[in-house]
């Protein structure tokens, strides 16, 4: 399994209407493979939307994407509207369940992170011994790794039901010891966004 992170800087204002417009087209491209989610940001960077898509594979991926423009039913028309695109390819992490419709927030947080390479396994050993206990506290929507390194080579994102209840359940976890898990390894940036889903996200 993969996942493509694809993330949009949108000009000014222009939320709702890409929304309208990937929403309008979302029914005839999800018959090809089903979107993971979808959501625009509230804090952190502004006017950006991001959209998760799993895959079976890369090849699995390039068949989606080859079948929906054989069939004309993607990409919407959005173009207008874009300034910027990033598209990532992560793999999930051993202790990650697979993205499925559920009603998790509203408040989803998304933390990227920069990891040396060669410290990826420590992290997931680490978050691997503790994300039972954690979860406990509140659900991991998804966490994941690139193998190829560079920026931003180690994602995750939670949900909350509140901002409130955010800042609770990480005061919590971390006078608990529950979390963040005990690690060598060497952190060097952070960056977290805090999202709002889509109407039409499986994941709300």
């Amino acid at each position: 399994m993969i996942y493509e992170i694809r993330t949009y800087d949108l000009k000014p204002t222009m939320v709702p209407e890409y929304q309208a417009r990937f929403g309008e087209k979302l029914p005839g491209r999800a018959r090809f493979s089903p979107l993971g989610g979808h959501w625009h940001t509230e804090v952190g960077p502004i006017n950006q939307v991001v959209a998760i898509w799993p895959y079976d594979s890369l090849a699995d991926r390039a068949r989606a994407r080859a079948e929906v423009e054989a069939a004309g039913v993607w990409p919407p028309d959005t173009g207008p509207l874009i300034e910027t695109m990033v598209s990532d390819i992560y793999l999930p992490a051993p202790f990650m369940r697979p993205l499925t419709p559920r009603d998790l927030g509203p408040i989803y947080e998304m933390r990227i992170y920069d990891y040396p390479p060669e410290d990826i396994p420590e992290i997931l050993r680490a978050w691997g011994e503790r994300i039972e206990a954690r979860e406990k506290l509140s659900p991991m929507v998804g966490c994941w790794y690139k193998e190829s390194g560079g920026h931003g080579n180690f994602a995750h994102m939670w949900a909350y039901r509140s901002f409130d209840e955010r800042l609770r359940i990480r005061e919590e976890a971390r006078e608990r010891g529950i979390w963040p898990p005990p690690t060598s390894a060497r952190l060097a940036k952070q960056a977290t966004k805090i999202m709002l889903p889509a109407s039409f996200s499986p994941l709300q």
